[in-house]
């Protein structure tokens, strides 16, 4: 396994890549972004464990998408059961994930209790049946210190855990070198994931430009919340599914190139 430093056009051809090929199978692969957003929510409301416990899953369960693109890549349709392949891929890797999964919880909680003592009091004002109570408190500075803050540090946490899972699954790499080698990538390949990231930005707010005009034009104002929570999915869906394209061409293996991944052996 070696990195790969690609120009900074790619960035844009993993946008394009995720959209095309979410939509060759887009039921199955929106349906297993539901079945991700529906698994966190219902572990979390676990009294006491059940916040850490999802925060945990998320490694695993983003490798899961990134196996169902590659699927969906052959020709196949992937299963629900693709969404565990993370967690089923032999005693070693396991155990690895749920490393990866205890030091994401760890790092997201760290984050929080820092953004909660950058806030300070406004975060304990916001009250969404309050809207004036809310205005008010977002607009303090203690707020934007800890949005901008907790922004920053969540950036950095993403470098570390992009291709962390997918380092631990198809090459083996242990727990804490796969963060290492994956912040390394996100660094050396920094425009290109810059391109990425502005891309994105462009075509959700572009199709919701054009969603917002559709449904203005054909009169759908009432159908505005469905409507738009199944666009937000679909985003969202479409997203994940390019995660898989920008490991894949962050990373070539000695023995097989990065478009010939194969499940690694149990």
């Amino acid at each position: 396994m070696k990195l790969q430093i690609l120009p900074a056009n790619t960035g844009i051809t993993w946008v394009k890549l995720g959209i095309q090929t979410f939509f060759k199978q887009p039921l199955a692969l929106g349906g297993l972004f539901f079945m991700f957003l529906a698994c966190l929510s219902v572990v979390s409301i676990v009294p006491i464990i059940g916040s850490p416990l999802s925060l945990m899953l998320i490694p695993g369960a983003t490798l899961g998408l990134m196996v169902a693109t590659l699927e969906t890549l052959r020709g196949k349709f992937p299963m629900p059961s693709t969404l565990a392949t993370g967690f089923r891929s032999g005693p070693s890797r396991l155990k690895s994930m749920l490393i990866l999964g205890a030091i994401y919880a760890a790092a997201i909680t760290l984050m929080m209790w820092i953004a909660i003592a950058l806030g300070g009091d406004s975060l304990a004002q916001l009250d969404l049946s309050s809207p004036e109570k809310t205005r008010k408190a977002m607009d303090s500075a203690d707020f934007h210190t800890a949005l901008l803050s907790g922004t920053a540090m969540y950036l950095v946490l993403s470098m570390f855990f992009w291709h962390a899972p997918g380092l631990v699954y198809w090459y083996d790499v242990p727990p804490t070198k796969a963060l290492f080698f994956s912040m390394i990538a996100c660094l050396r390949n920094f425009k290109a994931y810059l391109m990425y990231g502005l891309t994105w930005m462009a075509v959700f707010l572009g199709a919701s430009m054009v969603l917002g005009t559709v449904m203005g034009l054909l009169g759908m104002q009432a159908l505005g919340r469905p409507i738009i929570t199944a666009f937000a999915l679909s985003m969202a869906a479409m997203t994940f599914t390019s995660i898989y394209f920008t490991f894949r061409d962050s990373f070539a293996h000695t023995e097989q190139t990065p478009t010939e991944l194969q499940p690694p052996e149990p």
